[in-house]
């Protein structure tokens, strides 16, 4: 049964899942070849939803009251149908990883840097990894190949094939 890992469906997916969460956050990823190669395709069809539709956001106006209780004209933006559809699409696909406290960082400077993300991951896929793959796709002309696998040799103990799994 190549390509199954030798598991049940639902630990199959949750071991997918995880690791290509792991993957967006860090950016690489050591685990066993036979998981990497499963891995690479999951990962590069979420990349490319999020290329396809990072730039659909729709602008709103909105009338707010400040203190005093005078109207005040503001600006917001939220996702359009497709980024939202494809949002939400990716969101099934990963774990929701948060933003982890420093060492000695202090909790208001935590709470500072975090401010009002509530999904860290999809804000990090959308705003840093989608853009640069779509440049990319457009310097070069070609959309995938977004992964990229280093075999690193046998694991002590079972000598299980290892390998690293990084975006490119």
């Amino acid at each position: 049964m190549p390509g199954k890992m030798g598991r049940p469906t639902k630990e199959r997916l949750a071991i997918l899942r995880n690791q290509a969460s792991q993957l967006l956050w860090y950016g690489k990823i050591e685990t066993t070849l036979a998981r990497a190669k499963e891995l690479q395709p999951y990962v590069e069809k979420l990349i490319t939803k999020a290329v396809n539709s990072y730039e659909d956001v729709v602008e709103i106006e909105v009338i707010a009251k400040d203190k005093k209780g005078k109207a005040i004209k503001t600006k917001n933006y939220k996702d359009g149908p497709k980024k939202l559809a494809a949002r939400r699409a990716i969101m099934a696909k990963t774990y929701d990883l948060q933003e982890i406290k420093e060492f000695n960082e202090k909790k208001s400077d935590y709470k500072k840097r975090v401010g009002k993300v509530q999904h860290p991951l999809m804000e990090k896929l959308f705003n840093e990894i989608a853009p640069k793959y779509a440049q990319r796709k457009e310097e070069l002309g070609q959309g995938g190949g977004y992964t990229r696998i280093y075999l690193l040799g046998e694991r002590r103990g079972d000598a299980a094939e290892t390998a690293i799994i990084e975006l490119v």
